[in-house]
């Protein structure tokens, strides 16, 4: 007789719990089938579908550029792999900002075509409008606050938001906004660490942060970046644990060798 050890699911509301007991979330992306199979696998609390795979999958410039369809597609891989992990997936640019009702329409193509089991949105007090809207609908929503990078083209640059007492303080009344619209958890991108605790700090739902410092509930990095995929990109928050662009680079120039000097297949490699 055979024994399926169970799995047990992390949900938005075990996220939530985790913040209560004082345990930190890891969180990462994914953007593939075969990624997400090993990133569940190796415990991740949360995978993120990050609309980065604009960057790290498709080349562009910036995230602006991904569409919804791509979003769920990249989506759909990342579902089948996962076994434990919560997965949300970003609404991508276009498909929120200034219209809720199609930000709920985009929220729930999501939820439906991939199976994902929440949605994250950028932004504070201009977008709470289709927050409440998405979650009145039942999805659960992460919010992300400090540099949107949706927002880009108006900030002129990815250097550390929220520095200035006035920026700091709309991010404060942001955070609470969100809380109360009923976000079930926030990131907060480059801002500064002793403004990521104090925020932390004030509101009961967890944060995640990427470079805001130790303080925050949890953390999240882009999986190219954190496994070395992505070459020269090295930010200061950035926590390299594996060098795989130099490494499958290597491999790679190996299997050109073998092949051009006919020592690709051998014996045991053939039928």
């Amino acid at each position: 007789m055979s024994v399926h050890k169970e799995v047990k699911r992390i949900t938005t509301n075990t996220i939530q719990e985790m913040k209560q007991k004082g345990e930190k979330i890891a969180m990462l992306t994914s953007y593939d089938y075969s990624m997400a199979t090993i990133v569940d696998e190796g415990g991740i609390d949360v995978i993120l579908v990050g609309d980065s795979a604009s960057n790290v999958m498709a080349g562009h410039e910036t995230t602006l550029p991904i569409t919804l369809d791509q979003m769920i597609y990249h989506a759909q891989s990342v579902v089948r792999a996962v076994k434990r992990a919560l997965v949300v997936v970003d609404l991508p640019f276009g498909s929120y900002q200034g219209n809720s009702k199609e930000a709920l329409n985009s929220a729930i193509r999501i939820m439906k075509e991939s199976g994902a089991h929440a949605v994250k949105l950028e932004g504070g007090l201009e977008i709470r409008e289709s927050i409440e809207r998405i979650i009145t609908a039942g999805i659960p929503v992460m919010g992300h606050l400090g540099l949107t990078p949706q927002s880009i083209y108006k900030f002129g640059t990815y250097t550390v938001r929220a520095k200035e007492e006035a920026e700091a303080e709309k991010l404060k009344q942001d955070i609470m906004v969100l809380q109360d619209a009923g976000c079930f958890s926030v990131v907060l991108e480059k801002i500064p660490a002793k403004l990521a605790k104090e925020v932390t700090d004030s509101i009961k739902i967890p944060t995640i942060g990427i470079g805001a410092g130790p303080h925050c509930d949890g953390q999240v990095l882009v999986i190219n970046d954190m496994i070395g995929l992505t070459k020269g990109f090295k930010p200061r928050f950035l926590r390299q644990y594996l060098n795989l662009f130099d490494q499958i680079n290597g491999a790679v120039q190996s299997y050109v060798k073998d092949v051009k000097r006919g020592n690709f297949p051998d014996e045991k490699e053939q039928y």
